[in-house]
């Protein structure tokens, strides 16, 4: 098993810029593909972004893409969201997911292990 930790949400205006982190507690993502999902108040929780399990294939909702960026650190023990261009509709609670899975899914149910979730809030 692997407990996940997010963190770096927070408070920004729209256009500005915040990096969520994912850290694996006590292990690597070496044995997981993850993923990003966001919650927004009265919607249901939906895919960000996500990497496979050896960090070279990623995928974006249209949403996000060509604003956002899904990494991982060199020791392959935190997964990083760049979030650029932000906008309000960005407004939500973020997840991040680990799959024990070579390739990644765009479905949350696919996943088995989740992060408690970071707040992010993109407001004038």
């Amino acid at each position: 098993q692997v407990q996940l930790v997010d963190s770096g949400g927070g408070f920004v205006q729209p256009g500005g810029s915040l990096r969520l982190s994912c850290a694996a507690s006590g292990r690597t993502f070496d044995n997981y593909a993850v993923g990003w999902f966001r919650q927004a108040p009265g919607k249901e929780r939906e895919f960000v972004a996500a990497v496979s399990r050896s960090g070279r294939l990623t995928n974006y909702a249209d949403s996000v893409k060509g604003r956002f960026t899904i990494s991982e650190a060199g020791a392959k023990n935190t997964v990083y969201l760049q979030m650029n261009s932000l906008k309000p509709e960005d407004t939500a609670d973020y997840y991040c997911a680990a799959r024990s899975a070579i390739y990644y899914s765009t479905h949350q149910h696919d996943y088995d292990y989740w992060g408690q979730g970071t707040q992010v809030t993109v407001s004038s």
